[in-house]
């Protein structure tokens, strides 16, 4: 079992920047795939990143590639996810997901996930 517990989400201008944090707890989080995904009312979960347990594959969404960085500390049990550049199409709920087996983008593969924290960006 894993707890993923978000944080860092706040109101922001257009063009503002925001650090999302996922703290986890168990046994297996260094050997997990983490991934981040967002959702608005009305909409389907949207992958935006994921990163491998050591860190050496990552991969983002289109929409926001270049704009926002996914990272970990395993020895923090943490994944983060920088939001800079951010635009108003970027509000949503952001969640933290974990994967023991990888599934970068199939947001039905993953079986971890945290509450969410809300991010807004005005205009």
């Amino acid at each position: 079992q894993v707890q993923l517990v978000e944080s860092g989400g706040g109101l922001v201008q257009a063009g503002g920047s925001l650090r999302l944090s996922c703290a986890a707890s168990g046994r297996t989080f260094s050997s997990y795939t983490m991934g981040w995904f967002r959702l608005v009312p009305g909409k389907e979960r949207e992958f935006v990143a994921a990163i491998s347990w050591s860190g050496d594959t990552i991969v983002y969404a289109d929409s926001v590639k270049g704009r926002f960085t996914i990272s970990r500390d395993n020895a923090k049990n943490t994944v983060y996810l920088q939001l800079n550049s951010l635009k108003p199409e970027d509000t949503a709920v952001y969640y933290c997901a974990a994967d023991p087996q990888g599934s970068w983008r199939d947001v039905n593969e993953y079986p971890y996930w945290g509450q969410g924290t809300q991010v807004t960006v005005s205009s």
